[in-house]
């Protein structure tokens, strides 16, 4: 089914500097990163797939709007949305800091947050509570490391979320924290899943299309509307299912 409606679609979804699809004024320019497994880039394609990708792309098809997909740097992707109309980036949690900033379309999924460690530390915490001494790891501008920044927890930020299992193990950060599925993707990747571990989640994070400001409220209501249809049809959890 989601083969059909990917073939359907009259879109281009792509890599790379974005391409109008039609007439700039109202196509969709739609920012993403490597978040694995809502968004990512197909290992032999190296076009944007994934859990939100695909939901995107259908809730798109449906409203019949013209649009682009590029997956950047996080703080690209991100700053792009701030500052261009018609502009969305996803997925992104919906934080009060950030709740100003955007017009929201979603929620598109939800992701748990957890904290991991090496697998052979002595150190057991349970709670946010108990890594407060240690430095965390986490990277530029995400939910995560904004989070724990605000309350106080020492936070050393990368690049790039993928650089954190070479911190954690190199013992640059105590511990790491990130999307659960996110983190055991990437520590699967990188043939680490005997050294590090996921210890306790710790916050529930639902994930969002984030769009510039000066989109038009009836078209955002349009795009929630039909998100909510998606969820009734069952069309939502049949893309879940294929990343499961």
């Amino acid at each position: 089914m989601a083969r059909l409606i990917l073939a359907a679609a009259t879109v281009l979804i792509f890599v790379g500097e974005p391409r109008a699809v039609c007439e700039p004024s109202a196509a969709l320019t739609l920012t993403t990163e490597e978040y694995p497994p809502y968004n990512m880039l197909d290992e032999r394609t190296r076009e944007p797939t994934g859990i939100t990708v695909d939901k995107v792309v259908e809730l798109m098809h449906r409203a019949n709007e013209p649009f682009t997909i590029t997956s950047y740097p996080w703080q690209r992707a991100y700053r792009l949305a701030l500052d261009m109309e018609n502009t969305c980036v996803f997925s992104t949690s919906r934080t009060p800091e950030r709740e100003a900033l955007f017009t929201w379309i979603g929620p598109l999924a939800q992701s748990d947050w957890a904290i991991f460690a090496r697998a052979n530390d002595i150190r057991k915490p349970k709670s946010l509570e108990d890594v407060r001494p240690f430095t965390i790891g986490g990277y530029n501008q995400a939910a995560t490391g904004e989070y724990l920044k605000l309350r106080g927890y020492k936070v050393d930020l990368a690049i790039s979320d993928a650089l954190n299992p070479q911190k954690l193990l190199r013992n640059h950060i105590d511990f790491w924290a990130t999307g659960d599925l996110l983190g055991k993707y990437l520590i699967k990747k990188a043939g680490l899943t005997d050294q590090i571990v996921s210890l306790f989640k710790f916050e529930l994070s639902e994930l969002y299309m984030a769009c510039n400001l000066a989109m038009n409220p009836q078209r955002a209501e349009k795009f929630n509307r039909i998100l909510k249809e998606m969820d009734s049809d069952g069309s939502s959890a049949a893309i879940e299912r294929k990343y499961q």
